[in-house]
Parts: structure tokens; C-alpha cells; sequence
């Protein structure tokens, strides 16, 4: 048993476009920094497509559609200035949220301990009738659906570390009390939700950051608020939105965190994991624009998971 990574090639084949951060140079750089002999312990699976009924458990079927049947055969189609459909598109964004549900079913199985899916486009800001932020599909949120519908795990925790709110996993479960989602991010910034006044039913922790806020901060604000709130709910499964565009080096925001602190985080999160919910944890890449300090927090992220086995 170890860590599996889920990937696949249409990951770099989603092409948003000359001068856009979410490129296809940050998956490159991703697979770059988890490859060579130092990496050969994780198990690697090829991402599988999700199905429309898959979707279909976060997503309304009129959106699904609007996103499938309007990828370009050339060019470039937006659904929002930042939200950009080209002719990989499609593939890419099954394949993406795909990967989430395929490791679900290989860590409920226990033949991995935990996941990272390394994969685009990213999930987090698509709501459930809404694309934004470069999202089209909230994968984290299809996982989710996938663990409780399809595998019976009734409390399922989301955390997000990225420097962006979760504003679409928010709105998929902001009803749902067997459902936590807990977030750090600066605060106020896109998408302008994430306050903490933001709590759902009693099941939404968001703990909001300063600008310049650095990992001091952002380990505070996990020890205070977002663990004991982990703990209190007792989770079946831990899935983690990836983003690591909090470091210092990034060029979209103003957190000032390092790898240590993401090692630091997963390593938290797969202690709760392995309390509560039998080593469940699967993690999925969220932001981080700086292709330099995204390579080495994933390191970092993969290395706490894969010690962890």
C-alpha cells in the first residue's frame, strides 16, 4: 500500500491561452517535480473520465451540457474572462474530476493509503450552475459525492488551503451538515466570499487571512480553528484542495507561506485522517501560478503524504 498519483496527458493539452497563469507549464512542472528515482514510491494511475451522471451529483445538467457541447473544434471560447474553453478542454476536465473519483474508489478499497491528483483544470470556484476563477468542474466536490453515493462514508471533510476561497465547494454543501468544508485564504480577495461569517448550517469554518500573512498565521488559524473543528466532526473521509499559490512567491496573491508550511498541513491532516477515518485522505491541485514554488510544494505535499504510508 502507498501513495497513488493520478494523472493523465490532457492535463497539458487544456490550453487557456498566451499570458494566462493557469497554463499548461504548471502540470508540466508538476509532473517534473515528482519524477526520477526520489519519486518512485508512489504508485502512478492514469486518470479515467467522469461520467455525466457523475457530474450530476454536484452539477445541474444544463450546465454540464453548456460546458460539453461548447468546447471549440479551433480556438478559444471564455465563459468569463478568466474561464477559458479550448479544444483539449473537454477531455481534460473529465479527466480531472475523474481522477478524484477513481481514488476514492482505490483508497475506500485500501489498496492506496492516500491520494494526490495531479491534474487541470482546477475545480474549486465552479459552483454548481456556474464556472469561474478557471474552473469548470468542482472535482473535490464530485469526489465527495462519489465517496457518500457510491461508497456509504456519510461525513465527509473538505479543507482548502489555497489563497483563493473555495466559494464553489462552499455552495455545493453549504447546506449539508454531514458535509465540513474548511478554508484559509486571504481575506478580503477573489472570488469575495470567505468571511467568517460564512457557516453554512454550522458546518462552514472559514478562517480568513491578512495580506502578508505568513505561516505563523496560517498555523494558528489551522491549530485554533480549522483542526478541533476536524476533529469535533469526526470525518469518514479528508479530501484537501491543493492550492499552493499562498507561498510567498506567487504572483496572484499576497500569503507569504513556504513549503514547510504545506508539509506541515498535510501532515496534520493525515494524523485526523488516520484518527477518524482509517488513513482516508486524497488530496487534489487546486492553484499556485509560480512554477518554481509550485514544484517544490508539491514536493513538499507528496512527501508528507508518501512518509505518511
Amino acid at each position: 500500500m502507498t501513495t497513488a498519483l493520478y494523472t493523465h496527458a490532457s492535463s497539458a493539452e487544456h490550453d487557456t491561452g498566451a499570458g494566462h497563469p493557469e497554463r499548461a507549464a504548471r502540470i508540466e512542472a508538476v509532473d517534473a517535480a515528482l519524477s526520477g528515482e526520489s519519486w518512485s514510491r508512489l504508485l502512478r494511475k492514469e486518470a479515467p473520465r467522469a461520467t455525466k451522471e457523475q457530474l450530476l451529483r454536484v452539477h445541474a445538467g444544463g450546465y454540464v451540457d453548456l460546458i460539453l457541447e461548447n468546447i471549440p473544434e479551433d480556438g478559444y471560447a471564455n465563459l468569463d474572462p478568466d474561464t477559458v474553453l479550448s479544444p483539449g478542454t473537454g477531455e481534460a476536465a473529465l479527466r480531472a474530476a475523474g481522477a478524484i473519483i477513481s481514488a476514492v474508489d482505490d483508497v475506500v478499497a485500501g489498496t492506496v493509503d492516500n491520494a494526490f491528483c495531479a491534474v487541470r483544470p482546477p475545480g474549486h470556484h465552479a459552483e454548481p450552475e456556474r464556472g469561474m476563477g478557471f474552473c469548470l468542474f468542482n472535482n473535490v466536490a464530485v469526489g465527495a459525492q462519489h465517496a457518500r453515493g457510491v461508497h456509504g462514508l456519510q461525513r465527509v471533510a473538505i479543507v482548502d488551503f489555497d489563497v483563493h476561497h473555495g466559494n464553489g465547494t462552499q455552495a455545493a454543501f453549504c447546506d449539508d451538515p454531514n458535509t465540513l468544508f474548511a478554508s484559509t485564504h486571504q481575506f478580503p480577495h477573489y472570488p469575495g466570499t470567505g468571511a467568517e461569517s460564512e457557516t453554512g448550517v454550522g458546518n462552514i469554518f472559514n478562517a480568513p487571512l491578512d495580506a502578508d500573512a505568513g505561516g505563523a498565521e496560517f498555523r494558528a488559524a489551522m491549530n485554533n480553528k480549522i483542526l478541533p473543528a476536524l476533529r469535533a466532526f469526526r470525518p469518514d473521509i479528508v479530501f484537501v484542495s491543493a492550492g499552493f499559490d499562498a507561498h510567498a512567491r506567487d504572483p496572484l496573491a499576497s500569503l507569504r507561506l513556504e513549503e514547510p508550511d504545506f508539509e506541515w498541513a498535510t501532515i496534520r491532516l493525515q494524523e485526523i485522517a488516520g484518527e477518524y477515518a482509517d488513513g482516508r485522505l486524497i488530496s487534489t491541485l487546486e492553484g499556485g501560478y509560480d512554477l518554481e514554488a509550485l514544484s517544490s510544494s508539491v514536493q513538499a505535499h507528496a512527501g508528507a503524504l508518501s512518509a505518511a504510508d
